[in-house]
């Protein structure tokens, strides 16, 4: 617990955790971060617009499957296919920021 002992801010926790940005441990941590978000806001549209993992795939040109691992943060998408996903299957808009 002692290294926890001077940490001020959540940015201080995570730099102790998984090291400065830029390392191996701090970009796999960030990717995984990443995709966990991404994964919320895909279940939180399709259930808002009450379409089930199947009607979205075929909607989209996906697979049940597909659909389900993404949601689970356990795929690897393609930026081409999270916009026709959410742009064609959810009727939503992408925004995207670069830091």
């Amino acid at each position: 617990m002692k290294k926890y002992e001077n940490i001020k801010s959540f940015d201080e926790l995570i730099e102790v955790e998984y090291g400065k940005i830029g390392t191996e441990s701090r970009n796999k941590y960030e990717e995984n971060s990443q995709m966990f978000i991404i994964s919320e806001m895909l279940k939180e549209a399709r259930k808002e617009a009450k379409l089930t993992q199947e009607q979205l795939a075929e909607k989209t040109g996906t697979k049940k499957s597909y659909i389900s691992k993404l949601e689970n943060g356990k795929g690897n998408i393609q930026l081409s296919t999270l916009i026709r996903i959410f742009e064609i299957g959810l009727n939503k808009r992408i925004g995207l920021t670069f830091l």
